[in-house]
């Protein structure tokens, strides 16, 4: 097994790709042939891709909690059922971590909030149970921020989170233990949440597909207050295409692989109004338009533009105020543990989510309204465009990773931004509902980058085809593991 070592010395242009005999290199699609094959059984994988994690732990700290004696009585059932010739379906076996805001029965959910006291819930939460009735292998619970509310990974339960490619720096956020874990070899695929691009951007971050599927395509259900109302999705994350169309196909009970379109109509949208964007990203994302105009598909570009302005401005503000909704009323929520009468000390939050509860404490009562107009008005807007267009394209990120610690980068091309300069193109689609998915086209500064493929809602096989399309063309190799991974 590689060591640890191997993960924070080697750079980015050497890869350091193991033997493919490394059950934790492989993906779900190669793991699942093995075992058909019989060239190795779910339990082998497991004890392998905890012992990566193990090892990995102490650098990353991708893991809330790394479930060894769960994931190990899965792994054993899963071989019982290949003996006999009887696998669930394509993910029985394959190990998959789980987003800390998710139930996972037996397991403690903490939601990276230490408000959250002692919850550990009897019953799976609907994705997680349909993974867990198709065989997955849950290694366990991956960190995010609290509340997953911002776009790094840290808090006061289980502290910061880093990325595999530089430990210094972040793996982005609110998802940011489900890339690092995936991109390290923990496992190849994670289930996580996308609220604002939660799913996108880390993936981005971290060489990794990231797919936000359409409003309603994944049911949700048993799990912890909605926050974010539907508009917080359950999106696969996995080193390739296909990888994460099984986990999603699985999610939605839905067939999703379809052929690429022959020459689909695809909107280049390289920035949005006058924010920065990287110009590593920036060139890396051009790259991948012009390799869809390669491909034979039409490509218009036009400069930068400002549809999203309005809604970036109020997103945050939703969420704020479901949290002021959620801990002004815990008693009406038995998953916080809190009793008639019982009031959480908000003081014990982190500094984000205390400022994010006085926003929406302080919310005048249109508030809300106001953001609901944006969003319809958003709607027409985007209709207008998928009249024209099927697809956008655009970046997956506006900034290259940042120090760990630090909840956004200060500046981009050399000009401040906010908290959420960086995150500019992805909260619109979640906004409107629409699919999106983030996919890696190239290396900047010897960091992974990736760009954005957005489409009308329900075109999410599109989507994950022209993923793939791109892939297969561009070739993804170099993507998806860590160096040393």
């Amino acid at each position: 097994m590689t060591p640890i070592a191997d993960l924070l010395t080697k750079q980015a242009d050497q890869h350091g790709a193991p033997p493919d005999s490394e059950p934790w290199h492989l993906s779900a699609a190669e793991l699942a042939q093995g075992y058909r094959a019989g060239t190795f059984d779910p339990v082998e994988v497991a004890e392998a891709c905890l012992a990566r994690a193990e090892a990995c732990e102490p650098t990353l700290n991708a893991m809330v909690v790394l479930d060894r004696e769960g994931a190990l009585s899965a792994a054993r059932e899963s071989s019982r059922r290949f003996a006999g010739g009887a696998p669930l379906g394509p993910l029985d076996g394959v190990p998959v971590s789980v987003k800390d805001n998710m139930h996972v029965a037996g397991l403690p959910t903490s939601w990276g909030s230490r408000l959250l006291r002692d919850v550990r819930p009897t019953r799976d939460e609907i994705p997680v149970a349909r993974l867990r009735a198709a065989g997955a292998v849950f290694i366990g619970k991956t960190n995010l921020s609290e509340f997953a509310m911002q776009g790094f990974t840290s808090n006061a339960v289980a502290g910061t989170t880093r990325n595999p490619w530089n430990p210094a720096l972040t793996p982005g956020g609110s998802s940011g233990g489900a890339v690092a874990g995936v991109a390290a070899g923990y496992c190849p695929l994670a289930l996580g949440t996308d609220g604002g691009g939660s799913t996108r951007r880390p993936a981005s971050h971290c060489g990794l597909v990231g797919f936000k599927p359409s409003m309603g395509l994944v049911p949700r259900g048993g799990g912890l207050p909605e926050i974010f109302l539907g508009y917080e999705v359950a999106g696969a994350i996995g080193r390739n295409t296909a990888d994460v169309t099984t986990l999603t196909e699985i999610l939605s009970g839905q067939d999703l692989a379809v052929p690429p379109p022959e020459r689909a109509r695809i909107l280049f949208v390289p920035g949005f109004a006058d924010h920065p964007v990287d110009p590593g990203i920036a060139g890396q994302v051009r790259n991948a338009a012009q390799t869809f105009a390669r491909l034979g598909h039409q490509v218009e570009a036009i400069g930068n533009s400002s549809f999203a302005e309005q809604i970036n401005q109020l997103w945050m503000t939703m969420s704020a105020i479901g949290l002021a909704w959620m801990l002004d009323e815990p008693a009406a929520w038995p998953e916080l543990g809190y009793g008639p009468g019982e009031r959480p000390d908000i003081a014990i939050c982190g500094e984000a989510a205390r400022a994010n509860y006085r926003l929406g404490a302080s919310a005048r009562g249109t508030a809300l309204f106001e953001i609901l107009v944006a969003v319809e008005q958003l709607k027409r807007e985007l209709a207008r465009q998928f009249s024209r267009h099927e697809i956008l394209l655009m970046p997956a990120t506006a900034a290259l990773p940042w120090p760990a610690e630090e909840s956004h980068p200060p500046h981009i091309d050399g000009r401040a931004v906010g908290p959420r300069g960086h995150a500019i193109f992805t909260g619109f689609a979640n906004a409107a509902g629409l699919p999106a998915i983030a996919t890696p086209c190239g290396f900047v500064d010897g960091l992974p980058t990736g760009f954005q493929l957005v489409g009308p809602h329900g075109a999410d096989p599109m989507l994950l085809a022209l993923s793939r399309q791109f892939e297969d063309t561009y070739g993804h190799d170099a993507f998806g593991k860590a160096p040393g991974a």
